[in-house]
């Protein structure tokens, strides 16, 4: 009886040790409401890839991408480039394409931590028959950017973010 004491309170203190060390902090993260208008253009719609950009310029995470024909993901050619290697499944993809002219409003998340350390959004674009912008949109994720317009230079006209609380 009393050599099953000590067995009781070693295992009752790596319990508390194991637990302790299992619980860690979650980033939290912030849902942006992200609104898109393309520029007035003629053809196919535009499959678009948003993604998180680290601070050394490499894709770190896809955050949203409009166009659900996966056959056509090769041509936004960068974003493939990360997103093909890792063939991990997209949780955030949406239905058809968007086409010229229209104007598309996106939900998506970014951790609050990613904001003003020098991560980037980059809004990528590609139509079929036509051109590809790697950067049709991108800027640094700042307490500012990511309430505010940035124009893009494709096929994007602008992009417009707005926190939701």
């Amino acid at each position: 009886m009393k050599r099953t004491q000590p067995f009781r309170i070693a295992t009752f203190f790596m319990l508390m040790i194991f637990m302790l060390l299992s619980f860690k902090n979650q980033p939290k993260k912030i849902t942006y409401k992200c609104m898109i208008q393309m520029i007035n253009y003629t053809g196919e719609g535009a499959y678009i890839a948003i993604s998180l950009i680290n601070p050394e310029g490499d894709y770190e995470e896809t955050l949203y991408v409009q166009g659900d024909d996966d056959e056509w993901y090769f041509d936004i050619t960068e974003w493939w480039k990360f997103q093909g290697k890792k063939r991990t499944n997209i949780d955030a993809i949406t239905g058809a394409t968007i086409s010229g002219g229209e104007r598309l409003i996106s939900i998506i998340e970014i951790e609050n931590d990613k904001i003003d350390t020098g991560y980037k959004i980059r809004f990528e674009t590609a139509v079929e028959d036509q051109d590809y912008y790697k950067n049709d949109v991108e800027f640094e994720l700042t307490s500012t950017s990511v309430k505010t317009k940035t124009e893009g230079i494709g096929f994007i006209r602008y992009v417009r973010m707005m926190p939701q609380q």
